[in-house]
């Protein structure tokens, strides 16, 4: 019987100690977290980046790209500067073919109609498309 209670509080004792090692380390490595967290560079707030660490935050962002594409007009509305497109495969974007409706300066859109097949310059940024320049074809 006391050898058996003597296996049981040996058998606690080395469980006890086993938690209280992971209890601890675990709770150091949230201490440093949240110190490395409440610094502005690991939080982003510096680069404006958001929750961003290491060498990425660091990075400059790619400035806005242009592409070609050429498509079918499918509306215009001056009033809101956007013109639909029907238009192939943009690769420069990484776009399939597809209709979309693009911001283009009102003066842009003065001598095309819907239905004119068009070849057009865009300004990508941010995942979206602004027409700089269009053509009939």
């Amino acid at each position: 019987m006391k050898e058996k209670t003597m296996t049981t509080l040996s058998a606690m004792t080395a469980f006890g100690l086993a938690l209280l090692l992971a209890a601890c380390g675990e709770k150091a490595e949230t201490n440093a977290t949240a110190t490395n967290a409440a610094t502005p560079e690991a939080s982003g707030e510096a680069t404006g980046m958001g929750n961003v660490s290491g060498e990425m935050g660091n990075m400059a962002m790619p400035a806005a790209t242009t592409a070609k594409g050429s498509g079918t007009v499918k509306a215009i509305d001056k009033a809101a500067g956007t013109i639909t497109l029907d238009h192939g495969p943009i690769a420069e974007a990484n776009w399939p073919a597809m209709t979309m409706a693009f911001k283009a300066a009102p003066a842009l859109l003065d001598n095309i109609q819907v239905g004119d097949k068009v070849a057009f310059d865009l300004k990508l940024e941010d995942g979206a498309g602004e027409v700089t320049a269009i053509s009939k074809q």
